[in-house]
């Protein structure tokens, strides 16, 4: 038997203590946020003096903060919805069928992943003011449904992959009409990858800045633009203070879905057993 010889020990603590830096560099900015949030000072500053919760009593309670965030979950409810109905639809049809043009309608549809998302937002606001369209929620919740979709058609087509067609064959030689079959076997059985599809769909519509700022109108302000318009006006930690209550929410969403879900499976990071 051959025995493989072992690597001198600064090479084997080479490789944990690269990864250990490098996530130790990603996270010190968030630190350095988090502990700002909650000077008690108007100014920003590092390390804070003194201690408060002032700044986040004021995200609850700003006015702008409130509209936007109204706005943000209106549109967020809608767009990925409806991502989700689109992009089952299309992954489910483009699995069990094969029809011309079936690569290119998945090639578009995966567009958004690599086109800029002030692209689409500048195309958008082009075509509404060529069209001489309002530029209410339908244009917004339209935008975020692009923007969207690819990663509800990811999941969903990944959960495609996985899923067992002899038990569809089960139920269809017993008797179960197509309908019954897709809404008692297929359905429940892709659940996980709709979920996730869909959690994924409401965080980056949620959060998306880039292309909505092109589109929105003081109406349809969503959060992130809103905290835009903040810090051009302000210099105070409410931003950072909210930039906090961010992170934990959305690392909570992805935590609860990873632990429930195994997000790995549903993303085809790992495989499934």
């Amino acid at each position: 038997m051959k025995i493989k010889p072992s690597l001198p020990w600064p090479l084997r603590i080479a490789g944990p203590a690269s990864v250990c830096a490098i996530i130790a560099f990603l996270l010190l900015p968030v630190l350095v946020v988090t502990l700002a949030s909650f000077n008690d000072k108007a100014l920003l500053s590092f390390p804070p003096e003194h201690w408060s919760l002032r700044w986040f009593e004021r995200v609850l309670t700003y006015s702008d903060f409130q509209a936007g965030f109204r706005s943000s979950l209106i549109v967020t409810a809608w767009s990925s919805v409806i991502a989700l109905l689109i992009g089952t639809g299309v992954a489910i049809t483009a699995k069990r069928l094969a029809f011309k043009g079936r690569d290119t309608l998945q090639g578009i549809l995966m567009l958004p992943m690599v086109v800029p998302q002030f692209t689409i937002g500048l195309g958008l606001l082009i075509l509404v003011a060529e069209s001489r369209m309002e530029r209410g929620y339908g244009v917004l919740v339209l935008c975020h449904v692009i923007l969207v979709l690819p990663f509800v058609l990811r999941s969903v087509y990944v959960s495609m992959e996985n899923l067992d067609e002899r038990l569809e064959h089960a139920a269809a030689s017993l008797g179960a009409p197509p309908r019954k079959v897709l809404m008692t076997v297929v359905v429940p059985l892709l659940a996980p990858g709709l979920f996730g599809g869909w959690l994924f769909a409401a965080i980056l519509s949620f959060n998306e800045f880039t292309a909505s700022l092109f589109i929105t109108t003081e109406a349809t302000q969503t959060l992130p633009v809103t905290m835009y318009n903040y810090v051009r006006e302000f210099a105070d930690p409410t931003l950072a203070a909210l930039s906090v209550v961010y992170i934990v929410v959305t690392a909570s969403l992805l935590a609860f879905a990873n632990y429930f879900l195994s997000l790995g499976k549903i993303l085809n990071i790992e495989e499934s057993r």
